[in-house]
């Protein structure tokens, strides 16, 4: 019992200062309530998260405001058709020293920090993409046979311009799905673009300020971990992805004809800590159906394939999404 109110007063704690950061971050990003829950969510959860939109969005902006609220140092990469790995991740050089022997040194790239910008991942080429991987998967990097440990906690926010595809390398399936979540980020409604205009073309613009460090951060993201997540949740989230599977005996007949491929394991796993995050982020203490239904899609969206049969009948992978929660949650319920 002791220990249960220790957990209850550390979400309470922790919930309080989320609403902090999240009001500072949204001080600079206006009016996008659901992608701000959502990186922060990523975050929380341990995660990588892929920003997908047009420009001009503020994508940079809020990715810079997270380094800043997070207390988190950050790097940016612009990733383009001639960027090669050692771009990212360093390189080594041939110093000779002041009595004429030579050694090689080590120069970092600027995957070693804890939040790196990767703007327009898909600019650059598979070669170069696939330098991240073992950094997104391991939190270490390999070079020149020697593995060198990232910083802790380390995160990589990319974005991703969907309407400009030349020049463009599509990411793999791998890589894909080592992004927690995929986060679209559409155009604003009117109030909110008003908004915009009123805080960003002043005299004084919004600030943010520093809520977390990065011991307050790692504390975070070991507390979402200790989160109790109920049984209609847990089962919630196991029907829901296994339904997504081509074959799978949990899978209604339709699935078989729409989807080429659906999402493994691990989506399971994001999905499940992303649902405890979004429960501290809105005050609660265990995640709800609600919380299921919210975070699916970010989850899922990006695992998931249309076969061309589909794709020819009009259909989206945000369609059988929904359709999916509709049958599951109803279900659950």
């Amino acid at each position: 019992m002791a220990e249960n109110e220790k957990l209850v007063s550390e979400v309470l704690t922790l919930t309080d200062r989320l609403a902090q950061a999240r009001a500072s971050v949204e001080r600079r990003f206006v009016g996008q309530h659901a992608v701000v829950e959502q990186v922060l969510a990523a975050i929380l959860s341990g995660g990588h998260a892929l920003l997908v939109g047009q420009p001009g969005l503020g994508k940079t902006m809020l990715v810079d405001t997270l380094a800043t609220v997070l207390g988190l140092d950050s790097a940016r990469i612009q990733f383009t058709p001639d960027l090669m790995p050692a771009d990212i991740l360093g390189s080594e050089v041939l110093d000779i020293r002041p009595d004429g022997t030579r050694a090689f040194r080590f120069i970092e790239g600027p995957v070693f920090t804890r939040l790196l910008m990767a703007d327009e991942i898909n600019r650059a080429s598979p070669r170069t993409q696939s330098a991240l991987l073992q950094a997104m998967q391991e939190g270490e990097v390999t070079i020149g046979g020697e593995h060198r440990p990232l910083g802790r906690p380390f995160h990589v926010l990319a974005t991703q311009n969907p309407i400009e595809q030349e020049g463009t390398y599509p990411l793999p399936e791998a890589q894909l799905d080592r992004f927690l979540l995929q986060i679209d980020v559409d155009y604003p409604d009117r109030d909110t673009e008003r908004a915009i205009l009123l805080a960003t073309t002043g005299v004084e613009q919004g600030r943010a300020h520093a809520v977390f460090d990065v011991e307050g951060l790692v504390a975070a993201q070991g507390l979402i971990r200790r989160m109790p997540v109920g049984e209609t949740v847990l089962n919630a989230i196991l029907d829901l992805v296994r339904a997504a599977r081509p074959g799978a005996p949990e899978a209604p007949g339709w699935i078989a004809e729409t989807l080429v491929w659906g999402p493994g394991p691990r989506a399971a796993q994001a999905l499940t800590l992303v649902t405890r995050a979004r429960a501290a982020l809105n005050g609660r203490f265990a995640p709800t159906l609600d919380d299921v239904e919210a975070m699916a899609a970010p989850v899922l969206r990006h695992r998931m394939a249309l076969s061309f049969a589909a794709r020819a009948r009009g259909e989206t992978i945000e369609g059988v999404i929904a359709r999916l929660l509709g049958d599951r949650m109803r279900a659950a319920a």
